[in-house]
C-alpha cells in the first residue's frame, strides 16, 4: 500500500439522518487533498482504491457517543 488514509464517525450526527457520517482525520504517505467535511463510506473506499492506500477507521470512546 502507497499510503494510510485515518478516518471516524462524525461525534454529532442525528439518528436516521441520511447525511455523510464520516470524517477524515490524518493521511500518511500520500500527497492528497480533500476539500470534503463529510464523507460517506462508499466514497472513502473509492478515495483509498483509486490512491492505492489504506483506510484505516478510529475508533471513538464510548462515553463520546
Amino acid at each position: 500500500m502507497a499510503g494510510k488514509i485515518f478516518y471516524r464517525q462524525r461525534t454529532k450526527i442525528k439518528e436516521g439522518a441520511q447525511t455523510p457520517r464520516f470524517r477524515i482525520i490524518a493521511v500518511s504517505e500520500l500527497d492528497l487533498k480533500i476539500y470534503g467535511n463529510h464523507l460517506r463510506k462508499k466514497e472513502l473506499k473509492h478515495i483509498a482504491k483509486k490512491c492505492d492506500a489504506e483506510l484505516i477507521e478510529l475508533k471513538r470512546d464510548k462515553k463520546d457517543r
